[in-house]
């Protein structure tokens, strides 16, 4: 028996076993990727932030753009940010040990996971996500800002 085809069946049974690992590997990476760092990002509901806002135990980031602030305003006191996924962190509050809340649009909106994995990812500790968003918000009654011109 010929030593190339033996090579070439042992390398085929190498890759197919690199393969096999290959696909577990990627299906642990889905399963700790950004969308379940998305999905292991405390929520917090619309009345636990009200609290949380008036005990000033945390501060709330509007990850939203210019024209949903115009159509339902902002959370008073809300950080703007810039962009939600290409923010600078020089937008969110120095101390990363304080709490921020990121918020967008609503339930369906993703924008808030983003701008939370992106704080999670530069050291900031404690970071959860208003799911809700500001339609939430402003459903449920609480007191919405208006946006100024800058």
């Amino acid at each position: 028996m010929s030593k190339i085809p033996f090579a070439a069946f042992a390398i085929v049974v190498l890759c197919s076993a690199c393969s096999s690992k290959s696909t577990t590997s990627q299906q642990q990476d889905a399963k700790s990727g950004p969308q379940a760092a998305a999905r292991a990002t405390p929520e917090l509901s619309v009345a636990e932030v009200a609290t949380a806002l008036r005990e000033k135990r945390a501060t709330v980031v509007d990850a939203n753009g210019l024209e949903t602030r115009q159509k339902y305003g902002v959370v008073p006191g809300a950080v703007l940010l810039s962009d939600h996924r290409s923010y600078a962190l020089t937008e969110l509050p120095s101390d990363k040990k304080q709490p921020l809340v990121f918020y967008c649009g609503g339930t369906q909106c993703r924008a808030s996971d983003a701008a939370a994995s992106r704080a999670q990812s530069a050291g900031y500790a404690s970071v959860s996500v208003m799911r809700e968003g500001i339609t939430g918000w402003v459903r449920a009654g609480q007191p919405v800002a208006g946006i100024t011109k800058s």
